[in-house]
């Protein structure tokens, strides 16, 4: 119907605002996730986003302030995700979109993914082109393998996801790279798996 903005659209709305919130604040973050593997691969349908961000207890206390305008978050929750390096939600009120922010800490590959993260132009949430941080291929490669593994080989679409990537990157990605951190990450048979593919 006319006049009725789609899911898409309302994805965007809720990624731009949240991601001014954390450009306000000066911390550093990368799109994750689906996101980042339909950047790198072939792109799918997303109900959500994944951001990885090295943030700190301080501005975490200053995110959730800023939020209140636009957004459901836990100040307590947040504080305890930050505290015990896990993952914690915001819920985007105009469009109920949630999107899950994963700290660097939270994971053995978080400062890396900040570190190696792209800038790039993309139009995947519709509209006009939006110019946003995205995890690289080869680290979205990595943390794929590490929830698929994590999640007893059972995610067809993290799966092919992964073989997306591998397909449409070929010989751009850097493969000492993935060896060395699936070591790291205790993913090398998975890895190995993929390429022998």
């Amino acid at each position: 119907m006319a006049g009725i903005p789609s899911r898409m659209t309302e994805l965007r709305d809720a990624a731009i605002q949240l991601c001014a919130d954390l450009d306000s604040l000066n911390i550093a973050y990368a799109m994750g996730g689906s996101f980042a593997s339909s950047i790198h691969g072939i792109a799918r349908a997303t109900q959500d986003l994944d951001i990885g961000a090295a943030i700190t207890l301080s501005q975490g206390e200053q995110l959730t302030v800023l939020l209140k305008e636009s957004s459901y978050a836990d100040a307590g929750q947040i504080r305890d995700a930050i505290l015990q390096c896990r993952s914690f939600n915001v819920i985007h009120l105009a469009t109920a979109f949630k999107l899950d922010i994963f700290p660097a800490s939270s994971h053995p590959l978080g400062a890396q993914e900040i570190k190696r993260r792209q800038l790039t132009s993309t139009a995947i949430l519709g509209g006009d082109a939006l110019v946003l941080p995205v995890i690289s291929a080869e680290d979205i490669i990595l943390a794929k393998l590490r929830w698929y593994q994590d999640g007893g080989g059972a995610s067809e679409r993290q799966w092919n996801d992964i073989q997306n990537i591998l397909q449409v990157q070929g010989n751009r990605l850097d493969r000492g790279y993935l060896h060395e951190w699936a070591v790291v990450l205790e993913v090398q048979e998975l890895l190995s798996k993929l390429l022998d593919e």
